[in-house]
């Protein structure tokens, strides 16, 4: 009952934080801050009440339209609420299982992780960009929370080869991407992916960041292939890379080892 009571919690806050970053996407690009000034309809400017915010259950309440001008609001919106909420209970279940040593200060990280990550994933995927302004925070907290990896087992037991398996991995997949940058002259690789994958080395350290690239690379090519036979997109249409970044260092970041594992016994028999 109490693990119910805590991620029912825990799911709630997720749909709220990610009401919140629909904010941060929105004004990022507009280039206002998220943290001034009462939400408003991006169409008619309308500032909205407390009843046009309830995330998720307002979307639906509304009939997914402006209840002012009448025009559609982005499905964006609560797909991302969703998407919040969902990844905070997971991640909470993760650390739950694994009994890690202060429990609380790695949980909170993790969230913040999931909260850059959900706001790099739909900015790029709107705007072809990664924002610096979030991006150098995440890289600042990612450094910071290795160095509480090393710190968190006390000071009588430092133990310093997660920070450096993840400075290796941080400078090994930023110099592979910023190679592949340079070649194309920004063709294939945007510089905002030398920076994101510098993050991801930080974030996943040593071997969970090769699991995310190659994810990125594969399920990359199977959406670009897809969307090519679609003809939604051509061999020389642009296709933001961030999302399926993203979508390996989470995939990486829940079920790396198994997947070391899984793939150690494949070759092995």
């Amino acid at each position: 009952m109490l693990s119910l009571f805590l991620y029912s919690l825990l799911f709630f806050i997720g749909l709220a934080v990610g009401s919140f970053l629909n904010c941060v996407i929105y004004r990022l690009d507009k280039k206002e801050s998220p943290l001034e000034g009462r939400s408003f309809c991006p169409h008619c400017r309308h500032k909205l009440s407390w009843s046009d915010l309830i995330p998720v259950f307002s979307f639906f309440i509304l009939k997914g339209k402006c209840r002012y001008c009448q025009k559609k609001i982005s499905w964006q919106y609560p797909l991302v609420e969703i998407a919040t909420g969902s990844l905070f209970v997971f991640i909470a279940h993760q650390q739950l299982i694994s009994n890690q040593p202060l429990l609380i200060l790695q949980l909170l990280f993790l969230l913040i992780f999931v909260c850059f990550l959900i706001v790099i994933f739909v900015y790029d995927l709107k705007h072809y960009l990664i924002p610096d302004k979030v991006i150098y925070p995440a890289i600042v907290l990612a450094f910071v929370y290795q160095i509480f990896q090393v710190l968190k087992f006390g000071l009588s037991n430092l133990n310093f080869t997660s920070l450096l398996y993840a400075l290796f991995s941080a400078s090994l997949a930023s110099a592979f991407f910023l190679s592949i940058f340079l070649v194309s002259k920004g063709k294939w690789l945007g510089f905002g992916d030398v920076k994101l994958v510098f993050f991801l080395g930080l974030l996943l350290g040593f071997p969970n960041i090769l699991i995310a690239l190659f994810l990125a690379f594969l399920i990359g090519a199977i959406i670009g292939i897809g969307l090519i036979v679609l003809r939604k997109k051509t061999l020389k249409s642009e296709v933001p890379f961030a999302p399926f970044l993203v979508i390996g260092a989470f995939i990486a970041l829940f079920w790396g080892e198994k997947f070391i594992n899984w793939y150690l016994n494949f070759i092995i028999y």
